[in-house]
């Protein structure tokens, strides 16, 4: 039995048991390991246990259609698309950039990925045009693998030597075919081993500073790093997972990728073309769904149906992403006699904290640390503290956690040390249970997606309008909190309706739907420190409590005082 699989079943093993699984877990660190061909291949896709069960469904809430793959097929096909990579000319090392949404080809090339030895780097299918162009130059892509409606963006590079793979038939001689991977052999021979520190997944993620970070995981950190994330969902085998997330961010990898199939379930998409709570609560019951993670953005909108009216059979329901009101947690206990469990993570690690299958879960708190985190609270000082930042120590340096963030010059930071500092800050009770207080910097969370405050401001500053801008978080009912901007504006701009449209035109051209500003205020100054930097937290104190007639307060406007602003809200999301 391998190392691996022993550490994953005595997690199964001890599912209910927290104190035991703390105290008797260890990470698995082989010298090597890839987990496509050491677990996938040779576990899941060969045991008596899960031959001929289904590994992915791919559900259509819409048509009622089914996209099937089991653990052999998965495996047989990987190898084709491992072998049609390598014939194209991708070897060992190499960087290959994904913009698919959740359609089989995602999972099929990220396998291959893992089994040739690429570097993937996942994208979301929101990515603009500048976005792209950061992740081939920052991210070194020598290839992407894209749908059809992703390849008008992409076309470009080929020009700059970019191998261009479209997952649906091409019409332009540029594109690769992806489907003539399945005319290649169903074996695969790998060209050596793989080291489980080596490169596997670059994620570009938003921090405080105008680009997004690069953070490198390994074939170590993600696959056997999810372990942690399985014992927080509860995932047992067999079961039928849910996860709500799109491609490109890490949950999307821990909880539709690694951590099922580290637990031998099926993992279960629902795609809808826009997001309907009452089509996906029926899909919930018709494609028999056990377990289901959610963000919380989802849970609210659930809640506003009669939940008793569907039948699931539910086991296990999660969220994660931003803290869970208890009013929601309330509602779906009362329907289904299930507690929602909060979990809290990065894309930094894997699951650090949780509240796992079992324990008792608190109002608020995001559960206590994952069997192989040693998560501590300290102060500025670096002491312990009840409440302070969250940071994990590193004298046994869990698996799960990043290699690092990759600079420009390719060295890696950000890892090392006694501990590794995650920036948000959470109270520690006395039976060990973390509640999210907020992050340390300004960065926050609006519809379960990281938004970074001085990236969205280096956009407002270049409208011909705007002098100076600040973004903080203003409250909202659905996502939580969306992007409002205070801006000052130049001399002979007007703080009126057609200043605000040209604005949100200009951001909506520049901007993800997921980054974009919803609110404007037009304001005569932004508060600012002795030493001239401006201070967000005065900011969001005026929109957490409401202060309307404060000295700092202008004339605002809302993205949906315009018609046809609003009606793109509506469609992106």
């Amino acid at each position: 039995m391998s190392e691996f699989k022993r550490a994953r079943d005595f997690l199964l093993e001890h599912r209910e048991n927290y104190e035991g699984a703390r105290a008797g877990f260890r990470w698995p660190r082989p010298a090597h390991f890839n987990w496509a061909l050491d677990w996938f291949d040779a576990e899941l896709a060969a045991a008596p246990e899960t031959r001929g069960r289904t590994a992915l469904r791919v559900h259509d809430a819409q048509s009622g259609a089914d996209q099937t793959r089991t653990f052999e097929e998965l495996s047989r096909r990987s190898n084709q698309v491992a072998n049609h990579l390598r014939g194209l000319g991708l070897r060992r090392g190499d960087h290959l950039l994904l913009i698919l949404g959740n359609v089989p080809a995602l999972w099929e090339t990220t396998l291959a990925a893992m089994k040739l030895g690429l570097v993937v780097i996942p994208a979301t299918t929101l990515l603009t045009g500048d976005e792209l162009a950061d992740r081939i130059e920052r991210g070194r892509a020598r290839a992407i693998v894209a749908t059809a409606d992703q390849l008008a963006k992409c076309a470009p590079y080929a020009d700059e030597g970019v191998l261009l793979i479209s997952a649906d038939a091409p019409d332009d001689p540029r594109f690769k075919a992806f489907e003539a991977a399945f005319d290649r052999p169903e074996g695969f021979a790998p060209d050596g081993q793989t080291g489980a520190d080596d490169p596997l997944l670059l994620y570009f993620t938003s921090g405080t500073t105008a680009k997004p970070k690069l953070v490198l995981h390994s074939h170590s950190s993600y696959p056997v790093g999810a372990l942690s994330t399985m014992y927080w969902l509860g995932l047992k085998p067999g079961d039928v997972h849910l996860n709500i997330s799109s491609p490109g961010w890490a949950k999307h990898a821990w909880s539709s990728f690694f951590t099922p199939w580290n637990a031998g379930a099926t993992v279960l998409m629902v795609n809808q073309p826009s997001f309907s709570a009452p089509a996906l609560l029926s899909a919930i019951g018709r494609c028999g769904v056990t377990t289901l993670c959610a963000p919380p953005t989802v849970w609210r909108l659930l809640i506003r149906e009669d939940l008793k009216a569907y039948e699931v059979g539910l086991r296990e329901a999660c969220g994660a992403g931003e803290p869970l009101n208890p009013e929601v947690i309330d509602v779906v206990r009362k329907a289904w006699g299930l507690t929602i469990r909060d979990g809290y993570g990065q894309t930094e690690t894997t699951a650090m904290a949780g509240n796992s299958p079992g324990q008792i879960v608190k109002p608020g708190a995001m559960g206590r640390p994952m069997p192989g985190y040693d998560v501590r609270v300290l102060d500025a000082d670096g002491q312990p503290a009840a409440e302070g930042e969250v940071c994990i120590a590193l004298a046994d340096r869990p698996v799960g956690l990043m290699q690092g963030y990759r600079g420009e010059d390719g060295v890696l930071r950000g890892a090392d040390g006694a501990f590794y500092r995650t920036g948000d800050v959470a109270f520690r009770d006395a039976d060990g249970y973390l509640t999210f207080v907020g992050r340390s910097d300004d960065v926050f969370k609006s519809n379960d997606y990281r938004i970074s405050p001085f990236e969205l401001e280096s956009v407002l500053i270049e409208h011909e309008a705007i002098v100076e801008a600040a973004v903080v978080p203003a409250a909202d009912a659905i996502r939580l909190s969306v992007p409002k901007a205070y801006v000052t504006l130049s001399r002979g701009a007007a703080p009126d309706r057609a200043t605000a449209l040209s604005i949100f035109r200009f951001l909506n051209e520049r901007l993800a739907p997921f980054k974009r500003i919803r609110q404007i205020e037009f304001v005569s100054e932004l508060p600012k420190t002795i030493s001239g930097k401006i201070r967000r937290v005065q900011l969001r104190r005026l929109e957490q409590q409401g202060e309307t007639d404060h000295a700092l307060r202008g004339v605002a406007f809302h993205e949906t005082d315009f018609e046809g602003l609003a009606a793109g809200r509506k469609r992106s999301g």
